[in-house]
């Protein structure tokens, strides 16, 4: 990855805010970022620190015991996603880039390496939860450790060494911005395993909706989409290239609790023709008859949150339902789940409501290259290029998202099972 002639970095000022007090994303995306040359070194390190200290602070709630679990082979600890951020910098960053960098325990990075073939063999990931060794205590010596001599290479390094290093640096901070998201998700699955309802943060609350309704008139005709300009991106963003829009409409508001509670009493999750084959053999053998997370309470429906057990809000945006669930909805309801470029094309013109900071929102468009697409050399090639198969693309971002890391552009990925990510809809229809 080469570096840009105006390296952009997060801004110092900007933190990520409470899990319990959402803030709203600024209209422009990213967020103010630096671009000065010669480089600012102290900009840089405060930058790092910021998303360093922010991991820790979404660790902070959780017990040594909390920290160990792992509730499915598609979760991860949380004392794992710690270690492996940390190992990401000192496998890409200081140990490429370092000479005579001493490594702080090479055990580790077996352990704590993820998928990438190209760095070496690893822990299989069903059996994260089995890492009891190292300790809580000396994951967080891993990470001091780690943060010295990276903030050291920052402070130290030779202008054309900085110039190779920091788009690398970058890619680890919005990497960490990304398993910051999985920690919490991940501890919410957890928790909602225990039959004590365990609370991550008893404020933690959804943030205000817009309210708008209505629908966005999308018009037919060749729009451009994909990373353009300056700042960062990731490969799978890449290149700018024109899509046809065939026109049609997508709501500004995303479907909500009570839109879903009417989807089920019309016996949503067991008519079969609204459905994927493959989606209702698993809703019929997971036995799926609501959103993740819900269970019957009385006469009504409670969900596990980061707050606990609480009752079904009817106003806010339904969220942990799988890309089957989505598209019944969109049958039953006679309409259509938009395509990742009408998603996008009606974003960045500002006519989306709740875009951002609510639920990843499914989009009816397979996971797949952009024409022309090349993966990054070497490892880090395989950060995304290799998922590009069975997949649906979710576009926008979560309430549990590090401030600061949604973009329009951007292109986040599931399989078309998978519900425990904060993930909703909005509809579409194909033709106006």
């Amino acid at each position: 990855m080469a570096a840009s002639a105006a390296l952009r970095v997060f801004a110092p000022e900007i933190s990520a805010p409470k899990t319990s007090v959402p803030e709203s994303l600024p209209p422009a995306f990213p967020p103010p970022l630096l671009s000065t040359r010669p480089v600012d070194r102290a900009a840089w390190i405060a930058a790092y620190r910021a998303v360093r200290d922010e991991t820790e602070r979404r660790a902070a709630p959780l017990s040594p015991e909390d920290q160990q679990v792992q509730s499915m082979a598609d979760a991860s600890p949380t004392k794992w996603h710690r270690a492996h951020t940390t190992w990401f910098f000192e496998q890409f960053l200081l140990r490429e880039h370092v000479p005579g960098y001493a490594i702080h325990d090479e055990r580790l990075h077996y352990l704590f390496n993820s998928y990438y073939v190209a760095a070496g063999p690893r822990q299989p990931r069903i059996m994260r939860g089995l890492i009891t060794r190292p300790t809580m205590d000396e994951v967080a010596g891993y990470r001091a450790h780690v943060d010295r001599a990276v903030e050291a290479l920052i402070e130290d390094a030779a202008p054309e060494v900085l110039e190779r290093v920091l788009p690398i640096l970058e890619i680890g901070l919005y990497h960490e911005q990304q398993h910051q998201e999985l920690m919490l998700t991940d501890i919410l699955h957890a928790f909602a395993q225990n039959p004590l309802h365990p609370v991550y943060d008893a404020a933690w609350r959804w943030p205000e909706r817009d309210g708008r309704a209505g629908a966005k008139v999308l018009a037919r005709g060749i729009e451009a989409v994909g990373h353009e300009g300056e700042g960062f991106s990731f490969d799978n963003e890449s290149p700018r290239h024109e899509v046809l829009i065939q026109g049609g409409r997508i709501d500004q508001g995303l479907v909500t609790n009570a839109d879903w509670l009417a989807f089920m009493a019309d016996g949503g999750y067991g008519r079969a023709e609204l459905w994927l084959s493959d989606g209702f053999i698993a809703a019929q053998t997971d036995g799926w008859e609501a959103p993740g997370y819900w269970r019957r309470e009385g006469e009504g429906w409670a969900s596990m949150t980061l707050a606990g057990l609480k009752p079904i809000d009817p106003a806010a945006p339904v969220t942990h339902v799988s890309y089957y669930e989505a598209d019944a909805y969109a049958r039953w309801a006679g309409r259509d789940l938009p395509t990742e470029a009408e998603w996008e094309v009606a974003a960045r013109d500002g006519d989306l409501g709740d875009a951002f900071g609510h639920v990843w929102q499914w989009t009816r468009s397979a996971y797949a290259a952009y024409p022309g697409y090349r993966p990054l050399p070497g490892a880090l090639g395989e950060y995304n290029g290799k998922f590009m198969s069975n997949q649906f693309v979710l576009r926008g971002s979560s309430v549990a998202t590090a401030a600061g890391h949604a973009r329009v552009p951007y292109r986040n990925f599931f399989y078309p099972h998978q519900r425990w990510q904060f993930t909703g809809l909005r509809l579409a229809d194909a033709r106006a």
